[in-house]
């Protein structure tokens, strides 16, 4: 066992995904096409969203909806510190300068009182983030809004984490105004690259047809789609915006069908490895155990972000080391953004952001995929004691 490679988040590929994307070759239509369109409807249903567009990537679905309702320079858009910089990138990429909130002292979540307090006249858009698979209280801060008479601002979740995951007994994808979701290559569903926006009012804030608008804007603004131009004699079209080029292809629709299909079954194993983990370490003082469930809320099992009780960034480092120098591949998620350069050159300093860092600082995050045996999950854990125990 101790020379056995465990990797952080390999794609979980059978034979039958492969036997799609070959299928999708060889029917001449690769790019959008049908069974983009069918994935689209079975994204929607499985997420109990009204409707569901699928895009390139997470990060395109958001910086999509920032176009589409125009929100640019001089505009406010409330974030989280505690996210890849994806989310806060298309922000930047509209000309607004992200306003971060803190998350919850103890809690990788953003705080919803803090964003009550960061509300300005500004305000166009909240960009909540579902880490780990964990939803945010959707209906919590939509009352926020509701108290300050500021309905008018669109919700938009980043639920890159969160396909799969629950709120109040439902899949996560129709609770804000827009989720969106990614189908990265380390994602639970993966199509190698890609997302999804899933939402319930196609009329939202007076759009005559806003799944066309989207489609539309990820075509850089054409008026007809491929499958509608290539047929015989439809060759002229209009564009209509400066749109992005951000569609799904068929290939990749492909993937996503099959991985579709297994869904359930693949969410199953990572919840049973998430019970191993937490099993070897919930009587361990120094072991702050990532939320998996409640009431309320039940998370996508993405990541397993353990905290280690009373560890600064050096000591977290060194367990990392070691675990590394036993084949055993973690993570850590994530460096909180004004950690970085270009954040930094931005004005944003960490230390305005008490409880991100410390959120990160002792954080170390465990594989979970859904072709790791519960054995190898096991030698996992039990590694990661011997280690922590080391440095303490």
């Amino acid at each position: 066992m101790a020379n056995k490679k465990i990797p952080f988040s390999p794609p979980d590929i059978t034979k039958e995904e492969i036997e799609e994307v070959v299928k999708a070759l060889e029917s001449g239509w690769i790019t959008s096409g049908p069974r983009v369109m069918e994935f689209e409807k079975v994204m929607s249903n499985y997420s109990n969203a009204n409707n569901a567009v699928a895009v390139a990537s997470a990060t395109t679905g958001m910086e999509l909806i920032l176009k589409v309702f125009n929100i640019k320079e001089g505009d406010e858009v409330i974030t989280t510190p505690y996210t890849y910089t994806s989310t806060a990138n298309v922000i930047l990429h509209r000309g607004i300068k992200p306003t971060f909130v803190d998350v919850e002292k103890e809690n990788f979540l953003i705080d919803v009182e803090e964003i009550e307090k960061a509300i300005t006249p500004k305000t166009k858009a909240i960009m909540t983030v579902d880490f780990a698979g964990v939803p945010v209280d959707y209906d919590k801060i939509r009352e926020v809004l509701k108290r300050k008479g500021r309905e008018d601002i669109i919700l938009i979740s980043d639920s890159a984490h969160s396909y799969g995951a629950s709120y109040k007994g439902k899949k996560v994808g129709g609770q804000f105004d827009f989720h969106v979701f990614s189908f990265h290559a380390v994602k639970n569903l993966t199509t190698a690259e890609g997302g999804a926006i899933t939402y319930n009012d196609n009329n939202f804030h007076g759009k005559e047809d806003l799944v066309k608008v989207l489609k539309y804007t990820s075509l850089n603004g054409q008026s007809k789609d491929a499958l509608s131009k290539m047929k015989a004699g439809a060759w002229k079209y209009d564009i209509i915006t400066d749109g992005l080029k951000c569609n799904m292809t068929d290939i990749q629709a492909a993937l996503g069908l099959v991985q579709m299909k297994r869904y359930e079954g693949m969410l199953n194993i990572r919840k049973s490895i998430f019970e191993v983990y937490t099993n070897a370490l919930k009587d361990k003082e120094w072991a702050i155990i990532p939320f998996s469930k409640d009431d309320v809320k039940e998370t996508s099992y993405h990541l397993y972000p353990l905290r280690i009780k009373g560890f600064e960034e050096e000591q977290r480092s060194a367990v990392i080391q070691e675990l590394a120098e036993k084949d055993i591949a973690t993570n850590v998620h994530f460096i909180p953004l004004p950690m970085f350069t270009l954040f930094k050159n931005l004005g944003y300093k960490i230390e305005n952001y008490p409880n991100a860092y410390n959120q990160y600082k002792n954080e170390i995050s465990l594989p979970v995929y859904s072709t790791l045996s519960l054995e190898d999950a096991k030698y996992v854990v039990e590694e990661l004691i011997k280690a922590v125990e080391k440095q303490l």
